[in-house]
């Protein structure tokens, strides 16, 4: 299932010069040119410029028309799962549960072991349901089966898997052989104990295939019911050893804690490298496992509201504790009633601290796909960051896809609001969720272009800035210059291979004036053209991380 990706270019240890391109740099909006020292952006400016300081101590890049951009963060990543998924059973194109049983049947007939696949969703199948326990196990001739759903928080599994983990027991198992809950939990820990090697082999691969894809920082979303802390702390490991050929990793950890000793306790065991305790700590679920806590309930599941996992109080003491420790707090929350027990526990919180420590914290919550009433005044109250994933709507918004069969199609019009949010001055980062959805940067870009709701789209510039810069802010970097390319600022960039720059807009109701090149507007690539940007060389501090090698060496 694997392809091996190319490896990064050795280093030229003096300056290196990348000019007859384009540099998206807020110092220069027509540079064309851009120097880097001893990790670090030296200067940027024009080709005749450029000729002028060019000499033999330098390494010359001829960008020959390609674009270098600050790189992008993916501001919500499961490192572990996403590498495996690149290595399983991919099921995002299946049309039917025969389909999904064919594969099954075929890799099982290929490889030894546990079949492994990930990304069905049953919305799009003629059935309207997944295979079955008995389905799965004439499929692979008795071989354990498990099969993620694409967002990951619900699989089925074979009836050899559920013996053996001893799920029929446990919360959240169906009888069909469909896990969510605690019942997910044990059947996704049977079929991923990874050993020490094989962890950071996956590991590995997943941060390759995301620097290859321009990302120069990952916010991996570690949790106990995903993960043990050991693959967190692998993680850890791969990031700060040798001569650094990978994106960073911006650890957090969900696990809720209710006293300082704790925190603190979970502070020491990650060697005070966390950057919050934060991330996948649920307060609900998933819309499309019916576990989002939505109110008004579902609309294809009656008398089906969704779970909460976390009481108000819980929550509010882990926050309280987070903040007296100046350390990043927030949880996973994605269905309005979910959003709404957020903003109770922030409200304790606030009493209890008071709200201007409680905004200094720079607490985040993560996908945010649904709002309540007066959330987005909460939201700003308490300083709060939202980590997105407009890829969410481009797989599963509009009139006829997952969230219009789940809730309706009113409910779904007003779903992952990037517009409302960025409107309104909530900081707002954007990730993939991966391997829940691809690690696409500009496919996450358009998405904000394209949102199924034309009141909730933005700009591509807006959606660029929140890609970059702002994920770096979200995490609590405490460089103010990471995320552009100015002199000064860190030589952290992506190079991409274009068919054209323009300044897009979501519509025309923008002044002609900014669209035009004497605006001084930075350019970045049209995205509604044939061929999407390819990524051509990830840096970061001044060392290649990837490298395509259509530049050179």
């Amino acid at each position: 299932m694997s392809t091996s990706l190319p490896s990064a270019t050795p280093e030229h240890t003096g300056p290196t010069l990348y000019r007859n391109g384009s540099v998206y740099s807020p110092a220069d909006p027509y540079a064309t040119a851009m120097l880097i020292d001893n990790g670090t952006v030296a200067w940027v400016g024009s080709e005749p410029a450029a000729s002028s300081i060019a000499d033999g101590s330098m390494s010359i890049v001829d960008l020959d028309g390609r674009l270098v951009a600050p790189g992008f963060v993916d501001s919500h990543v499961h490192l572990t799962e996403a590498g495996l998924a690149l290595e399983s059973l991919d099921l995002t194109a299946a049309a039917s549960v025969a389909q999904v049983l064919e594969l099954v049947a075929e890799q099982a007939g290929r490889e030894a072991g546990p079949v492994l696949g990930h990304g069905w969703d049953e919305t799009r199948w003629p059935e309207h349901r997944p295979p079955t326990a008995a389905e799965l196990d004439r499929a692979a001739g008795g071989r354990e089966v498990y099969l993620s759903r694409v967002d990951a928080h619900s699989a089925v599994v074979s009836g050899s898997l559920a013996a053996r983990a001893g799920l029929t027991a446990a919360e959240g198992w169906s009888a069909s052989g469909q896990v969510r809950m605690a019942a997910h939990e044990l059947a996704r820990a049977a079929v991923r104990g990874l050993a020490p090697g094989r962890r950071r082999e996956v590991q590995e691969r997943a941060l390759h295939h995301a620097a290859a894809r321009g990302y120069v920082a990952v916010a991996e979303m570690g949790a106990p019911q995903i993960a043990p802390a050991e693959d967190l702390l692998s993680l850890l490991e791969l990031d700060g050893t040798g001569p650094r050929q990978l994106p960073k990793v911006l650890p957090y950890w969900g696990e809720l804690v209710r006293t300082p000793e704790e925190l603190a306790g979970l502070v020491e065991h990650f060697g005070g490298r966390l950057r919050g305790l934060a991330g996948d700590l649920n307060i609900d679920g998933s819309i499309g496992s019916h576990t989002a806590c939505v109110h008004g309930g579902y609309a294809d599941a009656a008398g089906e509201p969704g779970m909460l996992f976390l009481g108000a109080e819980e929550a509010a003491r882990h926050l309280e504790l987070c903040t007296e420790a100046g350390i990043q707090g927030g949880f996973h929350v994605i269905g309005d009633a979910g959003l709404d027990r957020a903003l109770e526990a922030l409200e304790l919180a606030a009493q209890r601290v008071g709200e201007a420590k409680l905004r200094a914290a720079g607490h985040r919550l993560e996908h945010v796909e649904m709002l309540p009433p007066g959330a987005v005044g909460k939201l700003l109250d308490y300083g709060i960051s939202v980590s997105m994933q407009p890829l969410f709507d481009a797989y599963w918004g509009g009139n006829s896809s997952l969230y219009a069969a789940r809730l309706g199609t009113d409910r779904a019009l007003g779903m992952n609001a990037v517009g409302t949010l960025q409107t309104a001055g909530v900081p707002v980062c954007l990730g993939s969720d991966a391997p829940v959805t691809a690690q696409d940067p500009w496919a996450t870009v358009r998405a904000c272009l394209e949102h199924h709701n034309p009141a909730e789209r933005i700009s591509a510039r807006a959606a660029f800035l929140a890609h970059t810069r702002a994920g770096w802010r979200a995490a609590g970097e405490p460089n103010p210059l990471q995320g552009q390319l100015a002199p000064g600022t860190p030589a952290t960039f992506a190079v991409w291979d274009v068919q054209e720059l323009s300044v897009q807009t979501p519509d025309n109701r923008v002044s002609a004036w900014s669209t035009d090149a004497r605006a001084g507007t930075p350019l970045l690539p049209s995205l509604d053209v044939d061929r999407m940007p390819r990524c051509e060389r990830t840096v970061i501090d001044g060392a290649t991380i990837y490298d395509s090698g259509a530049l050179g060496r």
